[in-house]
């Protein structure tokens, strides 16, 4: 048994963080104390001798970024910020897990300083830092300059067998080897242990002959506490610089406790008993909690010499830079503060009533238009460009060029949206993924994630409901609306018309956090632009579209549904009943409004029927106690788009007389 005197300065370095890591489980009572034991070394060396990080200023555009996808293991990603001079304190290490601490159970960016990501839903972390890396190969491609290199960094993972498992590393693995991201090293905990027991019960293949065929470059390190096997694999990944990396690197879960190589280390605190007898295994002090030998800490902290270093000469490099290339200079650090050029919403077209037109297609008269003023917009769909109508025409596509602004992510939703949420936690861009709104369930994992860390993330999604027509029900979105209104934090966009669409897209680029558009695939009418303020009334979430001196009915509607509804008012007040008509692009702006405003929309005492082409679920918050829904509690069915519509009750003879009901309770 080692005594602390005999301990090296790395070892007594790794200990000490694997024993932070342990007391933190130990005082919350839960959490995950195998993987820190086993993957310490690995912590060690990235952060205290690889890594271009800087603890005093985290968020230095060029530092390298770091990825705990296995975020169950995130009591030793504190316990390594802390050590490496990240504002994570002694106190914060002892409120894991804890009300309003900065130490959640699983790692949640803009809550500890340090965390680029939020994961823990497993397999998203490997996505995410796909993205990542996507993003620093366009920036490089976009910026660097001969002799002027300002972005250059690598992204690490930390990922488990877990992450492996789970579908999206497969759709983001895939990606990565096609795209050739060489600055991604993923480090894989091969400790051949999962929650239920031994990985041969369910985890057999061959994992690095899986990597090589998605065109990565693989190595195995056979023990996990051999730093000179683990740097060496490391520089050897860096010097692929044509393909992404994975290491294999066989740990011991829960290294040094009782309870080392079973299942028992994984989620749960050791227990007082086993945490004293793993402190005794490495010559710490038994009875003492937190400790952190001098020694220890003096060595992890040579990070903030070091990382202020790096920063510093990056500033050079970067202020020689901005002498050769002063535009170029002034769009970076305006997009990495996620900052639109000044006057850039001048560029957004305006559409003259008359030919109807797709709200899908709309968009992308909006995208291209705002190319040039807004070149942080970057993404793709997954295989539907041509569909959703969501690239760039003057630009060409990633894969070929790293400066092209379109991505190709393939048939890969979910991988798609957790690179884009990778690229808005990058910082320099503001990425999109489209593909058709009923696949969004496919992405709802990593949308979830994209509300829950406000990320700047935009999921485009069309063909937004039964309008749609032929291709049926597996394609026409029901529940999709209301599910996505009902996560916090994201903003829903379901535009009337292609004025609304420019509108919607107007706010969802300067609103700087995770939103979607639900877009139609038919044509609608134009909203005119010389009678009415659009974008005044989008940026309220819902206005008055059409109205009537004293108003007997309300009808509300959404995206193309707005226009039965207008038809409906003119059938209604032929027969005299006076009718305003709101159109409500936006359930989660509205919400935000003054109660002032909504009175003045939706005022009390007036019926209302809300009509849109999905799940009525949600809406009686609008409509009240005595108002009614035109909605969907069955699936579709294929037919042309009218007809479908048609024969389910979205049409303006139906909503009159539905309306008329109301009036007649």
């Amino acid at each position: 048994m080692a005594t602390l005197a005999d301990l090296s300065l790395d070892q007594l370095s790794i200990d000490t963080l694997r024993l932070l890591a342990v007391d933190e489980v130990e005082k919350a009572k839960s959490g995950h104390p195998g993987a820190p034991l086993g993957c310490a070394p690995i912590a060690y060396l990235l952060f205290h001798k690889i890594m271009k990080h800087n603890p005093a200023h985290f968020k230095w555009p060029d530092r390298d970024r770091f990825v705990l996808s296995n975020g169950h293991a995130s009591a030793l990603l504190y316990a390594t910020l802390h050590l490496s001079g990240y504002k994570v304190t002694l106190d914060d290490l002892k409120s894991f897990r804890q009300w309003h601490s900065k130490t959640p159970g699983h790692p949640e960016s803009g809550e500890t300083e340090g965390v680029e990501v939020t994961t823990g839903p497993l397999g998203q972390g490997f996505g995410m830092a796909v993205g990542m890396a996507i993003a620093e190969k366009h920036l490089a491609a976009v910026y660097n300059k001969p002799g002027h290199e300002i972005v250059d960094h690598h992204t690490y993972v930390l990922c488990g067998d877990g992450d492996l498992m789970e579908g999206i590393s497969h759709e983001a693995a895939s990606l990565a080897g096609t795209l050739g991201l060489g600055k991604l090293i993923v480090l894989y905990d091969d400790n051949l242990i999962s929650l239920d027991g031994p990985t041969e019960w369910s985890y057999t293949e061959d994992v690095l002959k899986r990597f090589e065929a998605y065109h990565w470059h693989t190595q195995r390190v056979g023990d996990g506490n051999d730093l000179n096997a683990i740097e060496a694999a490391i520089e050897a990944a860096k010097a692929e610089t044509g393909k992404p990396s994975l290491i294999a690197v066989r740990t011991v879960i829960g290294f040094g406790s009782p309870k080392a190589g079973t299942n028992k280390v994984h989620g749960e605190a050791l227990g007082a008993a086993d945490a004293a007898a793993t402190k005794k295994y490495f010559g710490f002090p038994e009875d003492q909690s937190f400790y952190v030998p001098e020694d220890a800490l003096k060595n992890w902290r040579q990070a903030v010499d070091r990382g202020q270093q790096a920063e510093n000469e990056w500033k050079k490099r970067f202020d020689a830079y901005a002498a050769q290339n002063p535009e170029l200079a002034a769009q970076f650090q305006r997009a990495v503060k996620n900052q639109r050029k000044a006057g850039w919403e001048k560029s957004l077209p305006s559409f003259p009533a008359g030919k109807p037109v797709a709200t899908r297609n709309a968009g992308q008269t909006v995208m291209n238009a705002i190319a040039d003023v807004v070149p942080e917009l970057f993404g793709g769909a997954a295989d539907l460009t041509a569909s959703t109508k969501t690239i760039f025409k003057n630009s060409p596509h990633f894969a070929a060029d790293p400066a092209g602004r379109n991505v190709f992510f393939g048939v890969r939703e979910f991988g798609m949206c957790a690179a884009v949420n990778g690229m808005a936690a990058h910082e320099g861009l503001v990425p999109y993924g489209s593909t058709f709104f009923t696949f969004s369930d496919y992405c709802k994992p990593a949308i979830r994630l994209a509300a829950l860390s406000r990320a700047h993330s935009i999921f485009v999604f069309t063909h937004d409901s039964i309008g749609l027509g032929e291709d049926g029900p597996t394609h026409q979105p029901i529940e999709q609306l209301m599910m996505l209104r009902t996560v916090p934090d994201l903003t829903d966009y379901r535009p009337a018309d292609a004025n609304e669409t420019a509108a919607c897209w107007r706010l969802a680029l300067e609103r700087n956090g995770a939103a979607f558009f639900a877009l139609s695939r038919q044509d609608l009418p134009i909203i005119d632009p010389a009678t009415h303020d659009v974008y005044g009334g989008v940026s309220k979430g819902a206005y008055i579209l059409e109205d009537a001196e004293n108003p007997q009915v309300i009808l509300i509607g959404t995206g193309s549904e707005v226009w039965p509804c207008v038809e409906a008012k003119k059938l209604l007040e032929v027969e005299g009943i006076q009718t305003r008509v709101v159109s409500m692009p936006s359930w989660e702006i509205y919400d935000e409004q003054s109660s002032v405003y909504k009175q003045s929309v939706l005022p009390d005492g007036v019926p209302k029927l809300a009509v849109e082409a999905g799940s009525p679920l949600g809406w009686w918050k609008y409509v009240g106690k005595d108002g009614g829904v035109i909605g969907l509690d069955r699936y579709g069915a294929s037919a042309p788009g009218p007809t479908v519509l048609e024969k389910l009750g979205f049409t303006a003879q139906n909503v009159a007389s539905r309306a008329k009901d109301l009036l007649h309770k």
